[in-house]
């Protein structure tokens, strides 16, 4: 099949399901009024509770939640052919990832913007509360090591990417500061600066730059440089850094996707990887596999965490939500069909039978395959190869890379939820939460090692336990989106049945992982304690719906 007809058919039913599906869930479902006062004025703080211009915001949203997940995923699954990639990448996102990340944003914001974690102990009960929380901790522990992980494999493969990334994080301190502090509008100084950053990676592919390596690697050494920027991103406000970075970013990934857009209407490959690949070898079964292999690409917990974490704090008005929601998981939809033809069509038959003929060769080689595969799509507009690498490479970091500090960020706010819950005062200290939150991660992505290759190599072997976890997070987010419905006498069922769904296949992908995973006993005991808890949640809400159930039962027959 042409690829740049699937790229046409694909953007046509998400602009259908904006146009259609998600006004009818802000209308008739949620029923959005921008007479709701939302925490952003209520509880301004100036750090985290800052209203914010929808544009804005939906830059940040959108560039937080489309890190390098929506890339990985794809460039993975399509281990087991293009068609069923793209079915779940288009299905999930429209009836399940949009449907996730809107239901959190509005739920959250019409709770004084705590977080669905928090929101559990309301909904169900504090057990719930604490159980949610707890899984979601994991959940962002694993974020922040892969995601780590991720930039500093694209720091080593493509130096060049170095100049240009540290350079946007100065350019976006300085926008914050006009901003935010001068009045200055916004618009003109980010073009200016997404110019410049384009200058940069142009003088970047004459300076390549590496750094000295720390345990005999340099992964190590980045790993470790990334997550103290990390820390120290996660504790300032987010006018200063966060804001305008991920504001940059959103014109980056929106001129990047239309760049890779027309290359691929230009260039009209046809698809190089078979539609099934009947030869998968590796012992990963298709089913349950890709609804975790494709996360953030379809849906993701950790969209959910973002919208209830973050991005609740700083919405203007609440029909702002629909845009930033609905529209921004769409965006990351279009982010995870590209990837997908990146690698199913930017790269020849031979060499694409030769990166997915295991499915170790497909989990280790998937984001540089993309790197490569879009660089196809660039030169079909005559963009030279180490230009068209570095600036891919470029984009996939900056976004991994923002996905990283805003995952920091939620963790010290979801560790603060904890703190207060239990009465545990530094825990509500922000620079305890930042420093527990990259303390671990930092242990856990350098510790975990691929056989015989040394400290810091490990980073993908925590893939299947992150997308896992990642898709039960996003499960139990619309377990809590449809009690909330439920409580509120309004229709559960575009909430209940992606949540059923996603439950049932997750479970069945953990409870696989113990297998891969038994030979590694970190990984294993990790898995046992996530899936413990998770049963645990499921548990405590089937017996609380159980019985409040039956207590109206009793009131309907005592007013009869």
């Amino acid at each position: 099949m042409n690829a740049a007809l699937l790229a046409i058919i694909v953007l046509i039913l998400y602009f259908l399901a904006y146009r259609f599906y998600s006004k009818f869930l802000a209308d008739k479902i949620f029923r959005l009024s921008d007479d709701e006062v939302t925490p952003a004025h209520e509880k301004n703080d100036g750090i985290d509770y800052v209203p914010s211009n929808k544009h804005v915001l939906f830059g940040h949203h959108f560039a937080s939640i489309a890190g390098a997940a929506p890339i990985i995923g794809p460039a993975i699954a399509v281990f087991w052919g293009w068609v069923p990639a793209i079915i779940w990448i288009v299905l999930g996102t429209i009836f399940m990832g949009a449907v996730h990340d809107f239901s959190a944003l509005v739920i959250s914001v019409r709770e004084k913007g705590r977080s669905v974690g928090d929101l559990a102990g309301t909904l169900i009960n504090h057990r719930a509360r604490t159980l949610f929380l707890l899984i979601v901790y994991f959940l962002i522990f694993f974020v922040i090591a892969v995601f780590a992980y991720a930039i500093a494999s694209l720091f080593v493969a493509f130096p060049e990417s170095v100049l240009p990334v540290n350079f946007q994080i100065i350019v976006a301190v300085i926008i914050g500061f006009l901003f935010y502090k001068k009045g200055v509008p916004i618009l003109w100084p980010s073009i200016f600066a997404l110019i410049t950053l384009y200058v940069m990676i142009w003088v970047g592919t004459f300076v390549p730059m590496e750094i000295p390596a720390i345990m005999g690697s340099q992964i190590v050494t980045w790993i470790l440089l990334l997550l103290a920027y990390s820390f120290i991103a996660s504790v300032l406000p987010v006018w200063t850094l966060l804001q305008p970075r991920d504001y940059i970013n959103g014109h980056q990934l929106i001129l990047g996707l239309g760049l890779l857009f027309v290359g691929i209407l230009v260039a009209h490959p046809e698809m190089q990887a078979p539609a099934f690949n009947h030869n998968a070898a590796g012992g990963v079964p298709l089913f349950p596999f890709i609804f975790v292999t494709i996360a953030c690409g379809a849906i993701s917990g950790f969209h959910g965490l973002v919208a209830s974490g973050t991005t609740s704090k700083q919405l203007n008005k609440m029909k702002d939500s629909r845009m930033i929601g609905y529209g921004g998981m769409l965006g990351e939809g279009v982010l995870a069909m590209i990837a997908t033809l990146a690698v199913a069509a930017g790269i020849s038959r031979g060499d694409w039978l030769t990166h997915y003929e295991t499915w170790d060769l497909a989990a280790k080689g998937g984001i540089t395959n993309f790197v490569h595969g879009a660089s196809t799509f660039l030169h079909a507009l005559h963009i030279p190869t180490v230009f068209s690498n570095t600036l891919i490479s470029v984009i996939v970091i900056s976004f991994a890379a923002t996905s990283l500090d805003t995952a920091t960020r939620v963790q010290r706010l979801i560790l603060g939820e904890l703190g207060t819950a239990y009465k545990i005062k530094p825990l509500k200290n922000r620079y305890v939460g930042a420093l527990l939150a990259v303390v671990p991660a930092l242990l856990l992505a350098v510790l975990v090692e691929a056989p015989g290759k040394g400290l810091g190599s490990g980073g993908f072997l925590l893939w299947p336990l992150f997308g896992a976890t990642n898709q039960l997070v996003a499960g139990l987010t619309l377990l809590v989106a449809t009690i909330y419905l439920w409580k509120t006498k309004r229709p559960v069922i575009y909430t209940l049945i992606p949540m059923v769904f996603l439950v049932l296949m997750t479970i069945a992908a953990m409870l696989w992982n113990f297998k891969a995973f038994a030979n590694n006993p970190l990984l294993l005991i990790l898995s046992a304690i996530i899936l413990a808890l998770s049963v645990w949640l499921l548990l405590e809400t089937y017996f609380v719906y159980k019985t409040q159930k039956t207590e109206k039962a009793i009131e309907s027959k005592i007013n009869e």
